[in-house]
């Protein structure tokens, strides 16, 4: 009875550790330029580019093993700092097929940056934790964090503002 006791610790632990976490760290692009309304790919504005520069700060210590962006210039012009301060290169997805069999198999076991939109930031949660919480980004709020942890199929999220 002892054996099969020290059996079942060892193999429940072994499993344990061997499970793969993958973490997803998505936020919105910063501050766009809205100066232009027919622009439909605006740069950011230089409050937008402060926050970006404060996004790789927060992220510090943070091992990114990449740092995904849709391609339009406001969320690559947000990632890039944090990317550059990892010597990684911005890997492009598309908004409109989040969370694809594809981008899970890249993304398995590692600590990824999704820079989105509005829109496609809380969609790309909802589709990682397989459920309708999160709301759209108001236009104004260029400063929520949303931590999705899946370990054994299992999601959970954060949402954090600063």
């Amino acid at each position: 009875m002892k054996k099969l006791i020290i059996i079942l610790i060892c193999s429940f632990s072994i499993n344990t550790y061997s499970q793969e976490i993958t973490t997803y760290y998505l936020i919105r692009h910063a501050e766009k330029d809205r100066k232009d309304i027919s622009d439909s790919n605006p740069a950011l504005t230089a409050q937008g580019q402060k926050r970006a520069e404060r996004w790789s700060e927060i992220f510090k210590h943070i091992n990114f093993d990449a740092v995904y962006s849709t391609d339009y210039r406001r969320t690559i012009s947000t990632a890039k700092p944090t990317a550059e301060a990892r010597q990684l290169e911005i890997q492009f997805y598309n908004p409109r097929t989040l969370y694809s069999e594809d981008f899970k198999k890249e993304t398995l076991g590692k600590t990824i940056l999704v820079v989105g939109h509005s829109n496609t930031t809380p969609e790309f949660v909802n589709a990682i934790i397989g459920e309708n919480r999160y709301e759209q980004i108001n236009d104004n709020n260029n400063a929520n964090i949303y931590i999705v942890t899946v370990m054994n199929g299992i999601a959970t999220s954060t949402l954090l503002s600063l």
